[in-house]
């Protein structure tokens, strides 16, 4: 199915969110759309996935016109749209979620479970999947939870997917798995619009691409004749910075050392030394053990065997509370889970972490916690409305802002980050690495946890490498590039 999306625009109020804005797909083409977040794409899907109408502009589907009033109508017209929020129960069996709203059922009333069972069993089949119909999807890893989706999506016979950042919280290993699947879509004459921040994958799956920058269509093309300083610079509007760190950081005493660490099964024997002014990385594949290792130095993961040293000082890390005493900081790597608290507006959570020091015979000094949240908010160059505003209602790269802004209001003499741009956009992503590299400057010691190699030779030092709980080796200057990190990630 060929689909065109031609002059849709769409406002809120005063706010022009499309302006007149080109799509294409071709059958059997897997085309990434691309933007930083607020660029207009996920109202663009909206408007394709019939979840919201265009006020203007036109719907093709293999030359035909088409309106969508609702997700059922879209989908009934073979779009399915396969958001980054999973829509699946982890306490159902695969086949029950394969046919969630529209259940096959007996005579009787009772659901046919048979019926179902079987075909799953022959959908996964004919798509040469290795997935057991009856196995429960909590059992699932997330890659093949992906995969059920899109199984899910063929099942009710659609022939465009939309897949919102598929691959967010997926390691290597799974991303491979999925994009196998989208290689076997493709090859069914399936389209898929591919919607990531993630620019080295959309030059591996996808065909095509297309770029939209405030609302406006600002690039397209094929992917085989650009490279991603090009599609960087379009998402953005200026130049990208995709080198290593500049040299010659000055560098103060030890912060942090660690002789000996080890918590079985996790890892074992890790010996690390990380200076005032440092950006040190660690790296490695699922299951290495670093956000086990940095968790446990962060009083959050329980006994260890080994010494942990602050500032030249043995200490012993029984909390998180003990921690920030210590002047550990601590940004964990899943935001949506660990970091930010949905339930609270932007201005607690951007103070949380310092409330105690804020607070005054039990009620909370207000005037203060609004003066230290809006340093933050200025330093940070948070973008938002109202600090009253959910969390949720900002970016993925601005929530993740405030979540440093917590803790950066205390000041802490070293801080780990896990995974500190995950989901974030390009321009959000070099904005967050210009703050990691100020805080290096201004003599914070800086641990970055990272799977992604480019990330690390552009902020770091130096990096270790881990493997199955070890440290393998440490790499820096011409040693730390893509080929060896990946190298010793994998035991080599």
């Amino acid at each position: 199915m060929n689909l065109s999306m031609k002059g849709i625009v769409k406002s809120f109020g005063a706010n022009d969110v499309l302006k007149a804005v080109d799509f294409h797909l071709n059958e059997g083409e897997i085309c990434a759309l691309l933007g930083e977040n607020g660029a207009g794409k996920s109202t663009l899907m909206n408007i394709l996935g019939g979840v919201l109408p265009a006020d203007r502009g036109t719907i093709e589907l293999d030359g035909t016109p088409v309106a969508f009033a609702n997700p059922a109508q879209s989908l009934g017209a073979g779009i399915a749209f396969i958001h980054q929020e999973l829509n699946l129960i982890n306490d159902l069996p695969v086949y029950e979620n394969m046919f969630i709203g529209r259940e096959i059922k007996k005579k009787s009333g009772f659901l046919d479970h048979a019926a179902m069972y079987q075909q799953t069993k022959a959908l996964f089949e004919q798509m040469e999947l290795d997935i057991d119909p009856g196995a429960m999807v909590s059992s699932l890893d997330a890659s093949f939870k992906q995969i059920v989706e899109i199984a899910r999506a063929l099942m009710m016979n659609a022939s465009i997917i939309i897949m919102d950042e598929p691959t967010t919280s997926l390691t290597d290993p799974e991303i491979e798995r999925v994009f196998d699947m989208l290689r076997t879509l493709k090859a069914q004459k399936v389209g898929v619009v591919f919607i990531s921040h993630k620019l080295r994958e959309v030059m591996e799956i996808c065909d095509r691409y297309t770029v939209l920058r405030d609302g406006v269509m600002v690039a397209d093309g094929y992917v085989k004749d650009t490279t991603i300083a090009d599609i960087a610079r379009d998402m953005v509007g200026h130049e990208v910075r995709t080198g290593g760190k500049a040299g010659g950081a000055k560098l103060g005493e030890e912060v942090l050392r660690l002789e000996g660490l080890t918590q079985e099964p996790h890892f074992r024997d890790v010996h690390l030394s990380v200076r005032a002014g440092e950006v040190v990385g660690v790296t490695g594949l699922l299951g290495d053990g670093r956000s086990e290792l940095f968790r446990t130095v962060f009083g959050a993961q329980g006994r260890y065997q080994g010494q942990i040293y602050m500032h030249g000082k043995p200490v012993m890390v029984a909390s998180t509370q003990q921690a920030l005493a210590l002047g550990i900081g601590y940004v964990p790597r899943n935001r949506k889970e660990n970091g930010i608290i949905k339930d609270m507006n932007i201005l607690e959570n951007g103070t949380i972490v310092t409330l105690p020091k804020l607070t005054r015979r039990g009620l909370i000094d207000r005037k203060r916690q609004h003066e230290q949240f809006d340093v933050q908010r200025r330093e940070l160059r948070i973008k938002m409305e109202r600090e009253t505003d959910g969390i949720t209602s900002l970016s993925g790269g601005n929530q993740q802002k405030v979540v440093l802004a917590k803790w950066l209001s205390a000041r802490p003499s070293l801080l780990i980050l896990d995974n500190p741009t995950q989901g974030v956009d390009v321009g959000a992503k070099e904005e967050i690495y210009e703050i990691i590299l100020r805080l290096a400057a201004q003599g914070v010691a800086v641990i970055v946890l990272c799977s992604e190699a480019q990330e690390i030779i552009r902020l770091c030092d130096r990096a270790l490498v881990m493997y199955h709980g070890s440290v393998r080796s440490e790499v820096s200057g011409e040693t730390m590039n893509e080929h060896e990190m990946m190298r010793l990630a994998t035991g080599g």
